[in-house]
Order: C-alpha cells, then sequence, then structure tokens
C-alpha cells in the first residue's frame, strides 16, 4: 500500500457535511479561538470552488462584505468546522468559478438551480 495514502487513511476523521458544488451559497460555520475563550463565528458566502482529494481536499468560499470581496479556503477534513448549510444550489456551467472576482454587483449573480421534485 502507498505509504502516503496509508498515514492520510489513519488521520482521516468522519464528515457529514451535506453535498454541495461550485456555484452554491453556504453557511460555513467554524469555532475562532481568541485567548482562552472560543465562539463560533459563520461565514456565508459562494463556493468558487472544490480542489484535491481524501484528506487534502478544500474548498473556497467567496462573500461580500460591503464593497470588499472575501474569499477564505477550508479544508474538508478541519476540526474547526463545525457545519456546513447549502443555502441555494447554483446553476453553473464551470468547476472554477474565478470571472466572479471581476465582476461587481448584479454581474456577480448566480442563477438558482430548479428544483425538480
Amino acid at each position: 500500500m502507498d505509504p502516503i495514502k496509508f498515514v492520510q487513511e489513519q488521520m482521516a476523521r468522519e464528515m457529514n457535511y451535506p453535498e454541495f458544488r461550485a456555484g452554491d451559497n453556504v453557511a460555513v460555520s467554524y469555532k475562532i479561538v481568541e485567548g482562552n475563550k472560543e465562539r463560533i463565528q459563520v461565514f456565508r458566502g459562494d463556493v468558487i470552488q472544490i480542489r484535491g482529494e481524501g484528506a487534502t481536499r478544500t474548498f473556497t468560499v467567496r462573500k461580500m462584505s460591503g464593497n470588499v470581496a472575501v474569499e477564505r479556503i477550508f479544508p474538508f477534513a478541519s476540526p474547526a468546522i463545525e457545519e456546513i448549510k447549502v443555502l441555494k444550489r447554483g446553476k453553473v456551467r464551470r468547476a472554477r468559478l474565478y470571472y466572479l472576482r471581476d465582476r461587481v454587483g448584479k454581474k456577480a449573480r448566480i442563477k438558482e438551480r430548479k428544483r425538480i421534485k
């Protein structure tokens, strides 16, 4: 067996996150430690990309805070992530949405995917 995969399997933890993909609007609740205090903060935004595999899998979330765009990269295997909620499903045709960085206002919106019942 490959030694790298063996170590990754040993360090892997149970992840019960919902299925989401690029274009979806998510709310990521993660723990922040400040000194000896610990609190949970929510980061709401659009998923720009999902990359990697196994223990190194990450996803990038982009949100607008006023007129400033903030992007944050979250590892799937991070113990700091408390939960992930999918707020909206986005209708996109790409896996990496880097073009959103150049768009402002209504042009930066992602259409919502229609749900089939």
